[in-house]
């Protein structure tokens, strides 16, 4: 088995040389490759790594080491997709290069992938285990462990940590998705990607000694408020079109629904939350779908007035909910015509 490790480096000229050392310490008795990855830095990381990495000067142990050399700073998720176009290993290892997180839990994470030969994604977690921790970014750790909650809640997961930086991932899921992504946004995209391609997520508890900015940390509140854009990108803006046009067909008459409950600001509440369920509606009901479930609704509406619609209208949709599933999954058995695909 051949692991690939790729390491995003930005300004990190304090840490890469005793990072590189714990590195190759940690799998010198591996077959594996490095591939850094400089992303644009200008405070004498790149110049480190053409000396040590291009020149071969690390090279003392038969381990391959590979430069891309990037003169402009594009951002860790673009660094990665770089280091994944020449990675040839079995399984990748994204290794962050700013010492927050040690090499030697990112060896014992890859002996179990050695002897787990069905495990092909494994995430690290800084909050599942009994590891040292040295946190000083209480805000942060607030935001990673909300985000994770969010993550878990839109993709039916369960993970502890969704942005920690250390993953191992086989080549073989990696080549099947698409990542798009450039910046610190790139650990949503890779765990959206795999959780919506239904591959298992396992996690390993891993120690985490963060810096502060004044050390170099680089993730900022704006990438805080990214973050949610991204949740929300990944989970309702990429999917098919056929998926798309459900989902704003759903939002639609979701909308219809939604107006039946309250008046003013109630009614205006009402509206919103009704929305937020056409979304996971759309996911998972295509067009002929939506189209039972809107036609139930609208069946409901009409055996009662005032107040009382409101119960006709959840009995419809309720109703149509089971209707359009169990024909749905029926019209899937029997025929795979794509055009027929494409609506239900």
């Amino acid at each position: 088995m051949k692991l690939s490790i790729i390491i995003p480096v930005y300004n990190e000229i304090n840490y890469l040389d005793e990072f590189t050392k714990n590195l190759v310490n940690s799998f010198k008795s591996e077959n594996v490759e490095f591939i850094f990855v400089n992303d644009g830095s200008n405070d004498g990381s790149a110049e480190w790594l053409l000396k040590h990495v291009n020149e071969n000067k690390l090279n003392k142990n038969n381990i391959n080491y590979l430069l891309i050399n990037s003169s402009k700073n594009y951002g860790k998720g673009t660094a990665l997709q770089k280091g994944l176009k020449i990675a040839t290993g079995d399984y990748i290892l994204f290794q962050d290069s700013d010492m927050e997180l040690d090499t030697t839990d990112s060896k014992e994470m890859y002996d179990l992938i050695k002897k787990n030969t069905e495990m092909k994604v494994l995430f690290g977690s800084r909050f599942s285990s009994g590891k040292l921790r040295a946190n000083r970014n209480f805000i942060n750790g607030i935001v990673a462990r909300v985000n994770s909650i969010i993550f878990n809640l839109l993709f039916i997961q369960s993970i502890t940590d969704l942005h920690c930086g250390t993953k191992i991932i086989s080549k073989e899921i990696l080549d099947k998705i698409k990542l798009t992504i450039k910046d610190f946004g790139i650990e949503i995209d890779i765990a959206s990607q795999i959780a919506k391609n239904n591959y298992q997520i396992y996690e390993y508890g891993i120690s985490y000694f963060s810096r502060t900015k004044k050390q170099g940390k680089k993730i900022t509140w704006l990438d805080g408020i990214l973050s949610y854009y991204y949740l929300f990108k990944t989970r309702f803006i990429d999917n098919d079109i056929s998926i798309i046009l459900s989902i704003i067909y759903t939002i639609s008459y979701m909308v219809f629904i939604g107006s039946y409950f309250g008046m003013g600001i109630g009614k205006g509440i009402a509206i919103f939350f009704f929305i937020i369920i056409g979304c996971f509606l759309g996911l998972y009901n295509k067009l002929f779908s939506s189209s039972l479930i809107f036609l139930s609704i609208y069946f409901g509406s009409l055996f009662s007035k005032g107040n009382g619609k409101i119960y006709t209208v959840l009995i419809g949709f309720i109703l149509g909910i089971f209707i359009a599933k169990n024909l749905s999954k029926k019209i899937n058995l029997m025929t795979n015509n794509k055009i027929i695909k494409f609506f239900v």
